[in-house]
């Protein structure tokens, strides 16, 4: 079992989420997709498993996941996705994301810094900065496709 996996599972007993093998198979599904999902399609893709899994159990199990930090949200479309938390990656990052295919690529730099210098004494809290775009695979379909 991959450390994201054992961290995961860790997590849900930490928080009282009884461990299932639905829901085991739920954190395999995101620690193997590098990318945000909906919550349609990860029913999609479970249905693969479990033929009669309701798409209430799915969300219920994604929103319980974003509770606890196993899984990220965006909003794309008009449409929540989920993405696996990058709970082993510690340091401070950002995302470039998809709006085709929803494969996530990680930000190093921060622009933080610079608003930061802006706002002088301000107290800053929290933020989040997303870029999205179409990434190069994608656009290379789209390309052979032209």
């Amino acid at each position: 079992m991959n450390k994201l996996i054992e961290e995961s599972l860790e997590r849900m007993k930490e928080n009282g989420l009884k461990h299932t093998k639905k829901r085991e198979d739920l954190i395999r599904l995101f620690s193997k997709e590098d990318r945000y999902l909906t919550a349609k399609t990860v029913q999609q893709m479970l249905k693969k498993i479990y033929p009669s899994i309701s798409f209430d159990t799915v969300y219920r199990n994604l929103y319980a996941f974003e509770d606890i930090g196993i899984l990220e949200t965006t909003e794309l479309n008009n449409e929540k996705m989920f993405r696996m938390t990058c709970l082993n990656d510690h340091h401070h990052h950002h995302h470039f994301i998809c709006e085709q295919c929803g494969r996530t690529t990680q930000l190093e730099m921060c622009p933080m810094d610079f608003f930061k210098q802006q706002l002088g004494n301000a107290q800053l809290n929290s933020h989040r900065f997303e870029i999205f775009g179409i990434c190069s695979k994608c656009l290379e379909k789209q390309n052979k496709l032209d």
